[in-house]
């Protein structure tokens, strides 16, 4: 099924400021939270908040919102999963029109419509738990020959991986986490003050309900360590300025034994010396000599596959623009290849013999073209 656009989901316009998203998610969560419908009519409340609730999650990030005002849809499902979707994202801007009800109950069902997990409440589960590991991204600089044909490029970058000793759970081989004692594995710690009642994230597990009794002496307890990672990567051909390239695994290690993020290698293109790229279409000037393009004939014009014989047409004049099929850049989506556009230049000589100076005279007074000998000598002598 086609999915709607998310400003058309929450009734903003493309322009809209973080808190004009925020103030028409707010209304929305408000008409369509499955705890204020008719049973009847509670399923259909549920795809509804979940798809207000996910256009709210992009177009609140700033980061996420730049990928799907560039590339749609495409951007964001090609770069998160249907979960990495809600990561990050501030829900809390809503409390406040649950006023009346145990926000906690209702913020625990709100994404258990999501399908649970990172995004249970405190009351519900600890924090702290098997998470996957953070994106990272990594520019590559290629040249426009490499773009054209593909290439492989060894790329080298210093992240975190996932302890090989612990297994990501931090505590010494042969030993495991414990309770905490001071939260009792909950991940948080209530304090009352008179009516009041206040809770926090326990400082002592750091709100994961466990502690390292003896940590694992390779990451000190942390379950992962920085190393350097030197791996090959196919560039493929018909990649621009801004193309990115996603390698699974390779980014951050997740907590506990998580899986790792992901690797993302945005491409930069290098202005080529001669040949001028639009998109999949090449343009290139070429010189060519006042007797050809008077009389016509053939001239090699250069190509990303090697020189190719153009001809020239008789009366040819300067400026002129030719079209090269085929001879532009691969679509890296498609496979087809562009076009190439060749403009020629009519370039005079700038040194003549005596014997084709008199020519040229000749032939300026044959078509009753007055000649500056004064121009004349300077450029070619006397």
């Amino acid at each position: 099924m086609t999915k709607r656009d998310y400003y058309e989901i929450l009734n903003v316009s493309k322009t809209a400021t973080t808190e004009e998203i925020k103030k028409a998610y707010r209304n929305l969560a408000l008409q369509h939270h499955p705890d204020r419908v008719q049973a009847d009519k509670k399923k259909e409340a549920e795809e509804k908040f979940k798809e207000i609730s996910e256009a709210y999650a992009v177009l609140s990030d700033q980061n996420k919102r730049k990928l799907y005002d560039q590339y749609g849809h495409a951007g964001i499902d090609g770069r998160y999963t249907s979960e990495d979707i809600f990561r990050g994202a501030d829900f809390s801007g809503v409390e406040d029109i649950f006023r009346g009800g145990n926000v906690e109950d209702i913020f625990g069902d709100i994404f258990n419509i999501f399908g649970g997990g990172q995004f249970s409440s405190s009351r519900r589960g600890r924090g702290g738990g098997v998470s996957r590991g953070a994106d990272l991204e990594y520019h590559l600089t290629i040249n426009l020959e490499e773009a054209y044909s593909g290439c492989e490029k060894t790329i080298n970058i210093y992240h975190t991986q996932t302890c090989a000793s612990c297994k990501g759970s931090g505590a010494k081989q042969g030993t495991s986490r414990k309770t905490c004692p001071s939260c009792r594995g909950t991940g948080v710690v209530r304090y009352s003050r008179g009516f009041f009642s206040l809770q926090q994230t326990c400082s002592k597990c750091g709100g994961s309900g466990e502690i390292i009794g003896t940590p694992c002496p390779d990451c000190s307890g942390k379950g992962k360590v920085k190393k350097q990672s030197s791996f090959t990567v196919k560039v493929p051909s018909g990649v621009d300025t801004g193309s990115t390239i996603r390698v699974r695994g390779k980014g951050e290690a997740g907590e506990r034994g998580g899986a790792s993020g992901d690797l993302y290698i945005v491409i930069r293109v290098l202005q080529h010396k001669i040949f001028e790229r639009k998109k999949n279409d090449l343009f290139v000037e070429v010189p060519i000599g006042i007797a050809t393009a008077a009389l016509g004939g053939e001239i090699s014009v250069p190509t990303l596959s090697g020189n190719v014989s153009m001809k020239i047409p008789s009366g040819t004049p300067s400026d002129k623009v030719f079209r090269l099929n085929g001879k532009g850049m691969p679509s890296v989506n498609t496979g087809k290849y562009g076009d190439e556009y060749v403009r020629v230049i009519i370039a005079p000589p700038t040194t003549l013999s005596s014997r084709q100076k008199e020519l040229l005279r000749e032939f300026a007074q044959t078509t009753g073209e007055k000649v500056d000998e004064g121009m004349f000598k300077k450029i070619f002598g006397k």
